[in-house]
Formats: structure tokens, C-alpha cells, sequence
């Protein structure tokens, strides 16, 4: 049986409020952790603290607010709102949210780069 997220119950939730992306991810680095050296998965991921090397996923990547990952970063589809430094590499896409500040190549079919996003490097869409 999956476990029950915190505020299933809380007013405005129904009882099939959808999870949020780092509660249903198979892998989460947690705020406080630090992890050197290479990640490598057929699930998503999700890091919420720090990770320095490669970090290779099947499915999709998330760099939450407030994570440091300074590594080439590669999955299915990358959602970035934390510090990245390294080449980014997605099947599908890669989006740079508001507060994200990413230095490095990024390699994708399609790419976002909201408002507030810091970027330096390059961009390849030719995937």
C-alpha cells in the first residue's frame, strides 16, 4: 500500500489529490544530504540537497529550490529550480524555472527558461 502524503486531508484536498513529483519519485536526495560521485537510475529522481559527479536517469530529473549539483546531468526530462553546473542532457526537454541558476550546455529537444532563471552556456535543440 503507498504511503499517504501529509495533507491528503487538508481542506481543499480531495481523496485523489494528485502527489506532488518529489513525493511519488523513486529516488530523492534529501535536503542535507551530499553525494559524490555517479547516480545512476531507470526511475526519476529528485535532489533536494547536493550532488557532486554525474547523475544519469531513465526517466525524469528534478533539482528542487535550494539543491547544489555540480555534475553532467542527463534524463528523460529535467525540471531545474535549484544551482546546476554541468552540461544537461534530456530526451524530452529541460526546464529552467524562476530562482534556477544554471552554468552549462544544455541538450534537448525542448527547452524553457522562465523568468528569473540565470543561465550561462549553451543551447542544442538539435536532438
Amino acid at each position: 500500500m503507498p504511503p499517504t502524503p501529509k495533507n491528503a486531508g487538508a481542506p481543499g484536498r480531495g481523496a485523489n489529490a494528485r502527489m506532488t513529483e518529489t513525493f511519488m519519485a523513486s529516488t530523492v536526495i534529501g535536503a542535507g544530504i551530499t553525494i559524490e560521485g555517479e547516480i545512476t537510475t531507470d526511475e526519476d529522481v529528485v535532489v533536494a540537497g547536493t550532488v557532486r559527479g554525474k547523475v544519469t536517469a531513465k526517466e525524469a530529473v528534478t533539482i528542487e529550490a535550494g539543491a547544489t549539483v555540480e555534475a553532467d546531468v542527463s534524463g528523460g526530462s529535467l525540471a531545474i529550480a535549484g544551482s546546476l553546473t554541468g552540461n544537461v542532457t534530456a530526451v524530452e526537454r529541460v526546464d529552467l524555472q524562476s530562482g534556477s541558476r544554471v552554468i552549462g550546455n544544455v541538450k534537448a529537444a525542448r527547452v524553457t527558461i522562465a523568468d528569473g532563471a540565470q543561465f550561462k552556456g549553451n543551447v542544442d535543440m538539435d536532438v
